[in-house]
């Protein structure tokens, strides 16, 4: 059975030596010392390896049932959720008038980072709780606030997101749900929602549904659409679950992986429910929950990477196959273990320099929305706001890739079921989809992000690396391996930004068609701008005297391996761009 440990030290090396939160001028950051984080991290690490994370396969082999209108989750899953409950890591980061910690979202990134890793299908339940909550903070009512967001925070209820329909899910102006105005101020809802991750389960007394619907007088599209508060249980006048509301699972989707998470068709026949925010408004009041979910899946694609890595890993140190062809290296056996072998050596490394990158990726774009919520920072807001397409395509598309390459080292036996490598893959798979399909992340990312506000969130981004290099040119080792490969992928990533810029105005395909290559450049920038930050801190820790030289030493290695093989990828990119329209639009649509 796959085992996790959560990479404490490593998130510990990100928030402490690469971020350097304490010093950060943050609300909240001072207090973040690391013995209050390696106590957090810790606990949360135990959680993960301990709880979830042997619940992993449970969940992918038992997965969820429906019966009699009410989904039963795998085996294990109900005392899991106690603990995680008991906990209290629900509201972590959330208001302590609701009964939350107030600590910064960036906390609660880093302990996601180690639940998701554990068991994927298992968080999804209370992170789209957690979502949910933020949504109702932002646009309900006070009255709205005080009756579900302190139950939903504690766990004893759960939330939902309702948007998808099973004909429109990108188009969400095409919905057909309806909210009917009642005279007592409550909408009657209609309608089905298919995709509903946490729709309906045995894990909680309440499930509180965000629905988006159609009310009357709003016009076509997506004008018209609104936010709904849908129970799964009316509250009684003492605020505890009374009735039972007209909505209900009338299917669970057969899916690839997550098999331990309730994917519903969600049935609203009339079902009660409770306008949030602004009517006609429901579009803004979902979008200012994009950032931060879009950042969760993009950790999703990392963090299932993680725990497949290690597994890769651990499997690559015992399994013996074939003799290194320098000489033997395990003279006392039949053969040389896999790790000897340069290719598996290759794969490896590609798996972590990967992983790394990324988790210090996450955790910055954590950072910058702490500061955008902290300090009011719009120069934060609209720095993260570019990125989130790139963090959540980009990362799922390569956590995808890193749980493939996970399953290699594998060979037959990662096809396997018994090893759990092919879970990771199929787990890892949904990310690239849901929360906005990656294409979908792409076209926003050129289509809308890059000429923001007059293109200035892209030019504060060229700025900063710009910055860096220049502020840290003087020191040779670092310049040679790390800010001069940076610099080039950054002229990259400028060149085919000021294409779009010229060749986009006269043929709009001309950028859309090169708008995935755009993200997964602007995703190896990102990347290398972090491991250039991670090596001069690991480059500082070891001319400190570091007492751990090797970990320090593996940093650096692990940044070289990626500033030499995975960023020159930006000139590939660089040319598909370059070719415009034409390659992708040549054939017309009868022509395939």
């Amino acid at each position: 059975m796959p085992t996790y440990t959560a990479p404490a030290k490593d998130a510990q090396f990100v928030l402490h030596e690469v971020l350097d939160i304490t010093n950060s001028g943050i609300p909240g950051y001072a207090d973040l010392d690391r013995e209050f984080t390696d106590a957090v991290l810790d606990a949360a690490g135990k959680v993960a390896s301990e709880i979830l994370a042997p619940l992993n396969a449970v969940g992918d082999t038992e997965g969820c049932h429906l019966e009699n209108g009410v989904v039963r989750t795998p085996k294990g899953f109900k005392a899991a959720f106690e603990a995680v409950k008991e906990g209290g890591w629900n509201g972590l980061d959330l208001p302590e008038e609701y009964g939350g910690q107030g600590l910064p979202y960036l906390v609660g990134t880093a302990v996601g980072e180690f639940f998701v890793s554990g068991n994927m299908a298992f968080n999804m339940y209370q992170g789209l709780t957690h979502g949910a909550i933020g949504a109702i903070l932002t646009h309900g009512t006070a009255e709205q606030k005080a009756a579900y967001v302190p139950k939903m925070l504690s766990l004893e209820w759960t939330g939902t997101m309702n948007l998808t329909e099973p004909h429109c899910g990108t188009d969400l102006g095409l919905m057909r749900t309806k909210a009917e105005p009642q005279a007592d101020g409550s909408y009657r809802i209609s309608g089905q929602k298919i995709f509903i991750s946490a729709g309906e389960h045995d894990l909680a007394e309440n499930i509180i549904h965000l629905v988006l619907a159609k009310a009357p007088g709003g016009g076509e599209g997506t004008k018209g659409i609104s936010l709904f508060i849908v129970p799964k249980f009316l509250l009684n006048a003492d605020g505890a679950p009374g009735a039972r509301n007209a909505v209900a699972c009338g299917k669970l989707e057969e899916k690839m992986g997550i098999h331990g998470n309730s994917t519903c068709v969600m049935n609203f026949d009339g079902a009660t429910g409770f306008l949030i925010g602004d009517l006609h408004k429901g579009m803004r009041a979902m979008f200012t929950m994009m950032n931060e979910a879009r950042l969760g899946v993009g950790l999703q694609g990392y963090a299932v990477a993680e725990a497949a890595y290690q597994n890769a890993l651990a499997y690559a140190r015992d399994r013996l196959q074939g003799r290194a062809v320098t000489g033997v290296e395990n003279p006392s056996g039949p053969a040389d273990p896999l790790i000897v072998h340069p290719d598996i050596r290759r794969n490896l490394m590609e798996q972590k320099s990967f992983i790394e990158g990324a988790r210090a990726f996450t955790y910055w774009a954590a950072e910058l929305i702490d500061r955008s919520h902290r300090l009011g920072d719009e120069a934060a807001e609209g720095l993260v706001s570019l990125m989130i397409p790139v963090l959540k395509g980009f990362q799922t598309d390569k956590g995808f890739e890193a749980a493939v390459n996970a399953q290699q080292v594998f060979g037959g036996h990662g096809y396997i079921e018994e090893t759990g490598a092919s879970q990771f893959v199929r787990d890892a798979r949904i990310a690239m989809i849901y929360e906005g399909a990656n294409g979908v992340q792409a076209l926003d990312l050129v289509g809308r992000k890059i000429g923001q506000d007059g293109g200035k969130h892209a030019m504060a981004f060229f700025d900063l690396v710009k910055a860096f290099i220049k502020e840290n040119e003087g020191d040779a080792a670092l310049k040679a391996q790390f800010l001069d490969p940076l610099k080039t992928a950054s002229k990259d990533l400028q060149a085919a930004a000021m294409f779009f810029a010229q060749a986009g105005l006269k043929n709009p395909n001309a950028a859309l068609a090169g708008s995935y290559d755009f993200m997964h450049l602007f995703g190896h920038v990102c990347l290398g701008l972090m491991w250039a930050r991670m090596a001069r801190a690991a480059q500082a820790a070891l001319a400190a005297g570091a007492a751990d030289a090797g970990f320090y030493e593996a940093k650096l290695a692990t940044g070289r391996f990626y500033m030499a093989r995975q960023l020159p990828s930006t000139s590939l990119h660089l040319a598909r761009i370059l070719t415009g329209a034409d390659p992708v639009m040549a054939l017309g649509p009868d022509a395939f």
